[in-house]
């Protein structure tokens, strides 16, 4: 894309931003379209890896926190299409975050810097977590869901759980959502804070807490998930996951009661089978021994998802492969177990003797 025509983009969303959010236009104080239109112009605008980020730099230099705040968006965006440009932004994002007084710009650069996949994200974050400004503290909430640490103990964990406790309640929920359904770790604290907030006023909060104790297989959630089930206004679909997750029959009277054609209501009803649950223990069983008879050299190997309810079949990484999913597999094979040890035989290629360079297709 040509130079003039990146920075023309830019210049049409900077416009679109300031008749979005200006405040000297009572009758439409949430413009709706050119919400759009910004957020269109930018992520046309970022697809140039090399035009956008120079310009997404120059922007949150400016004085003018609409044109900083544009700028954050626009190396957002830019992050998001292009790896190449996420450690220069990362620097530049922290560089701001050190000097960045505005609300709404520290609001976007909080999902900027999230969008860099950058380590150094999560200290910015961390520190904008005391930020006075509740929106702030949402988005920052939002936000570390790509930059987590994975170490149940580390300052993103921490902060998400101080978060959980913040008087402003979308806080809460997001807060909550990142901890419980976003943050693959688990310690006593986290359960512990989620289970605080299986009592919270807030309602989505509550629920978020519920579906958070479920990923972890924690007991406690399994009466406050059936609740949630059979709500006569209906369940959300995340919430059929954490009753595909936990899979205790306890949830079964309520789950025929929603459309059976939708896949997430049939998948939690299979998960919280007994019956079928053990079958599917055995069909799983049958397919690895088999596959050990006939492909040793795959040194094939069963697994389950620690915060999910997917049954995966891995091999030797050497193989190329990534594994498979069990139930996909078995479906594949119509059921038959030995069929389906017979396909992935057939899938991946045989090793060669020791002095080949690596696997070959025969």
């Amino acid at each position: 894309m040509e130079t003039d025509s990146v920075s023309k983009l830019v210049t049409q969303a900077v416009a679109a931003l300031r008749a979005a959010t200006d405040p000297d236009d009572p009758s439409d104080p949430d413009d709706r379209d050119a919400w759009h239109d910004y957020a269109s112009l930018l992520w046309q605008a970022a697809a140039d890896g090399a035009g956008a980020p120079p310009l997404g730099l120059e922007l949150i230099g400016s004085a003018d926190p609409v044109e900083r705040e544009a700028g954050c968006s626009l190396l957002c965006d830019t992050s998001t299409q292009h790896e190449a440009a996420r450690a220069g932004t990362a620097t530049a994002l922290v560089a701001l975050a050190q000097r960045e007084t505005e609300a709404r710009v520290l609001r976007t650069l909080a999902r900027a810097i999230e969008k860099t996949y950058d380590p150094r994200a999560v200290p910015v974050l961390v520190t904008l977590a005391g930020h006075p400004d509740a929106e702030v503290r949402e988005s920052v909430a939002r936000s570390f869901a790509e930059v987590l640490t994975g170490l149940p103990d580390g300052p993103d964990i921490h902060t998400l759980i101080g978060l959980t406790r913040d008087p402003d309640p979308h806080v809460r929920d997001w807060a909550t959502f990142t901890l419980g359904v976003q943050a693959e770790v688990d310690s006593p604290a986290i359960r512990a804070a989620l289970w605080e907030r299986t009592a919270d006023e807030h309602a989505e909060t509550r629920t978020e807490a519920v579906r958070g104790l479920a990923c972890r297989h924690d007991p406690r959630a399994v009466p406050l998930l059936v609740e949630l089930v059979g709500n006569p206004e209906g369940a959300h679909v995340l919430t059929f996951s954490a009753a595909q997750t936990t899979g205790v029959p306890e949830q079964l009277p309520a789950l025929p009661e929603y459309e059976p054609g939708d896949d997430w209501v049939t998948d939690a009803v299979n998960a919280c089978n007994p019956a079928r649950r053990a079958r599917l223990d055995a069909w799983a069983w049958e397919l690895v021994a088999t596959l050990h008879r006939l492909r040793p050299d795959l040194d094939a190997a069963v697994s389950m998802e620690r915060f999910g309810w997917g049954r995966s079949l891995g091999v030797d990484a050497a193989f190329g492969s990534s594994g498979y999913d069990i139930e996909a597999l078995l479906t594949r094979a119509d059921g038959d177990p030995t069929r389906a040890a017979e396909l992935v035989a057939t899938d991946l290629p045989t090793t060669l003797p020791d002095s080949a360079p690596g696997p070959q297709p025969q």
